[in-house]
């Protein structure tokens, strides 16, 4: 049975610059979850990854006839197509978010929150983890949103962020450092539950911490 194939994003793209609106439609139904993914990563709202998403599309849509596909993806170009327009998004609440960062921080405490890092720690992590990508400087948030969420490989990531391949291997080195660095945990427990154990026992098998204690206090 002959088997009809399905078009390429190049051969689409190609028709939908030549005005082939239900050309561009099945790019949008084959590019729009990924598109929204990292809108919401990006932003950390569903309601705003819709919005820009659709912008982005329009945006598509309306350079279809003056862009030329560099590869046989249209994914990398749509990301950069995005990550331009949560940049122009973010430009326009810069004065709102600086006016917010001179407030005094926020004791915020989530109902349920004791309850659910009691039942489970893998998603009192995950939580961190999410918290400190928000706090991240756009760049460091767009090339983890591409490499790592949207998993596209160096050579991809370049098209959407519009560099060479080794500068987004030096970005991405960068961000995944100053992410784990914002996930860490403040403070961590006491590895021993009964520090009098710790001074009880003989010298050499101590434990006392990062830093030796000079032998006076050990003996």
């Amino acid at each position: 049975m002959d088997q009809v194939s399905t078009p390429g994003d190049a051969e689409l793209w190609r028709r939908a610059g030549d005005g082939d609106a239900p050309a561009f439609g099945v790019l949008f139904e084959r590019h729009e979850h990924a598109v929204r993914s990292f809108c919401h990563r990006r932003t950390g709202s569903a309601d705003d990854a819709e919005d820009l998403t659709s912008i982005t599309f329009l945006e598509a849509w309306r350079r279809r006839g003056d862009v030329v596909l560099d590869g046989d993806s249209l994914l990398p170009w749509l990301l950069g197509v995005a990550g331009n327009v949560v940049r122009h998004r973010w430009r326009t609440s810069v004065r709102h978010r600086a006016a917010l960062s001179r407030l005094p921080p926020r004791q915020v405490v989530d109902d349920h929150a004791d309850d659910v890092a009691g039942r489970i720690d893998g998603r009192h992590e995950l939580d961190r983890t999410q918290q400190a990508f928000q706090r991240l400087r756009p760049a460091d948030q767009e090339v983890l949103a591409l490499c790592v969420f949207q998993q596209l490989d160096y050579a991809a990531a370049a098209i959407a962020l519009g560099v060479p391949v080794g500068t987004v291997r030096s970005r991405l080195s960068r961000a995944r450092s100053r992410l784990a660095a914002l996930a860490a945990p403040d403070d961590l427990p006491d590895p021993d539950p009964d520090p009098t154990a710790v001074r009880a026992q003989p010298p050499a098998r101590a434990r006392i911490g990062p830093r030796p204690a000079p032998l006076k206090e050990l003996s």
